[in-house]
């Protein structure tokens, strides 16, 4: 049976769903009934009955607003794919801005060592993961409070180790805690997080209000209650001179500044907008 016509109704039932990239999700979808790379489905042009049934009920899922990545079951960030499911955060195309910005941190550092990074709130183990994939020379570590995430953290920290990549290290942890990683306290060169920070009562799409984990979204009535003191934490991780980048909600660049500000151990204090040039994330300095 012709793949084409299918992949096209499918784009048309995820469209009337509301679906927001429809016909990149219908595709996305054959690709994984197919195992083969979406920019090869061209190549594809027929598929058999079975397929076209499987192809359907991911479709019919999709249009239930069910995440495309619980569909296809990975998620990617950097060079790493992540193994993603209920009850773990899926990475969002934005945190690639932070990735980004760590790995040129990092870089402009010129370390003679081995540089320590930290990755706090880590979910799915995505920042973490991406970074020592990018940087085989860091020692990493991840943290995480919820125990099904850091069950989906340690499953991709294991695939990634064996396939090649520097291991990772992934901790329990409350980030807004007095001794989380006290092992590590000013040794760290580089801290990032993509901490819970959505303002509770705030109107999400399906795939996210009910789907991602709410511990992972919600951050208080102004969606600071993580992200306020965990700055104690980071300052004392980090050693003099170190870096932290924190994600924010597009609504929080000034306050988040302004918290790395009153602490009073930080300097190069700057925000960071998307692509969109909405405030997406604060970086910061531990002075020296």
């Amino acid at each position: 049976m012709p793949l084409r016509p299918a992949v096209n109704a499918a784009a048309r039932t995820l469209a009337s769903a509301g679906v927001p990239s429809p016909q990149i999700d219908a595709e996305y979808l054959a690709a994984r009934v197919l195992e083969a790379e979406r920019s090869r489905l061209a190549l594809i042009p027929m598929v058999t009955p079975e397929q076209l049934e499987q192809f359907h009920t991911l479709v019919a899922r999709r249009a239930d607003r069910v995440p495309l990545q619980h569909l296809t079951g990975t998620a990617s960030l950097g060079e790493v794919d992540l193994d993603v499911g209920p009850g773990v955060f899926v990475p969002r195309p934005e945190t690639e801005l932070l990735f980004a910005w760590a790995l040129a941190r990092l870089e402009a550092a010129g370390h003679d060592r081995p540089p320590m990074v930290v990755d706090l709130c880590t979910g799915s183990g995505a920042l973490a993961l991406a970074i020592a994939h990018a940087r085989p020379d860091a020692r990493v570590h991840a943290v995480e409070l919820d125990p099904t995430a850091r069950r989906w953290a340690q499953r991709n920290a294991d695939r990634q180790q064996a396939q090649g990549d520097t291991p990772v290290t992934v901790s329990a942890g409350d980030v807004t805690s007095a001794d989380v990683l006290a092992e590590l306290n000013g040794r760290v060169d580089l801290v990032v997080a993509n901490p819970p920070y959505i303002p509770t009562g705030a109107v999400l799409d399906p795939e996210v209000a009910e789907h991602d984990p709410h511990l992972a979204l919600f951050g208080g009535v102004d969606g600071l209650s993580v992200i306020a003191p965990m700055i104690s934490t980071v300052a004392r991780l980090l050693r003099p001179g170190g870096f932290v980048a924190v994600e924010h909600d597009d609504s929080h660049g000034s306050e988040v500044a302004a918290l790395f500000a009153a602490h009073g151990g930080f300097d190069q204090i700057t925000e960071h907008p998307d692509l969109a040039g909405r405030p997406r994330f604060v970086a910061a300095r531990l002075r020296t």
